[in-house]
């Protein structure tokens, strides 16, 4: 299996564990962004902890690797904070297509950060699965606050700086579980604060949901680290967009969502995109 196939491989995974991060989110009920936030990263650092403890795996990164996961985790944490605070006070689908840019942004900032640049083949392809998502969607932007649609698409753009930043350290060789550890520990900090002073109380459901979407944002976080260090954002990114299958499928046998024919569209256009696109970077 050559790297290009497995970053395909690793981004499905990883839109897989998201999706289920999102179904128990939901699920979790109204609690702040920042508690959230901490319980999602809390639960990925002991898990990543105790493999990394299990398979003798430094918690110490490379030295020239620091300035690149700092990078990487306060663009990360700015994604997530802002993404939830998106799904707060947006419509749901509203917020997920702000949230949804980020191919776009992983995919301009490795033209700035790492020189890729993409073909037009390549370009055509997201865009297309861009357009796919849109039908799925169908954001009604009229009549909201500026404010929380500008921190949604800002979620977009830290979510797709910190991609660049993961395919700039595995480049440089750095662990993947290092990448995902020193994330997830710095967001669990940064949210620590504001969680103990205004902490809301959880039900034993809450709680065990935000632990469950914690192992899901970890299937997520460590499926996207190994997509992004396998291959580069132009040529994997468009298969990020196979999460929205995954959240109509659990959307039916969970809430019993169907969907329209303007989403049934918008998965002929995804999943057209995906297949189109495996076999140009195979030909290529």
């Amino acid at each position: 299996m050559n790297t290009k196939i497995k970053g395909i491989f690793y981004v499905i995974i990883a839109a897989f564990g998201f999706s289920m991060m999102s179904v128990f989110v939901h699920l979790a009920g109204d609690l702040p962004s920042y508690q959230k936030a901490f319980f999602r990263n809390l639960a990925a650092v002991i898990f990543v902890s105790v493999i990394m403890l299990k398979n003798h795996i430094s918690f110490i990164p490379k030295k020239e690797s620091i300035p690149a996961l700092l990078g990487r985790s306060i663009f990360g944490t700015i994604g997530i904070l802002c993404n939830f605070y998106a799904i707060d006070h947006l419509v749901l689908a509203d917020a997920n297509m702000l949230n949804k840019l980020s191919p776009f942004f992983a995919v301009i900032f490795s033209i700035l950060i790492l020189k890729e640049k993409p073909t037009l083949v390549q370009i055509i392809g997201v865009l297309t699965a861009f357009l796919g998502s849109v039908f799925i969607i169908k954001p009604s932007m009229g009549g909201y606050d500026v404010f929380p649609a500008a921190m949604g698409a800002l979620g977009g753009l830290g979510a797709g700086v910190a991609y660049t930043f993961v395919r700039y350290l595995g480049k440089r060789g750095e662990n993947s579980f290092v990448i995902i550890f020193f994330f997830s520990a710095f967001s669990c900090l940064v949210c620590l604060p504001f969680t103990i002073v205004e902490f809301s109380s959880l039900t034993l459901k809450s709680f065990l949901f935000l632990v469950c979407a914690g192992l899901g944002a970890c299937i997520g976080q460590f499926g996207i680290t190994k997509a992004y260090v396998c291959a580069p954002a132009k040529e994997i990114s468009v298969y990020d967009y196979t999460q929205v299958l995954f959240a109509a499928v659990f959307g039916y046998f969970l809430f019993g969502q169907i969907p329209d024919m303007l989403s049934v569209i918008g998965y002929i256009l995804i999943c057209g995109a995906g297949i189109a696109m495996f076999f140009y970077n195979r030909r290529k």
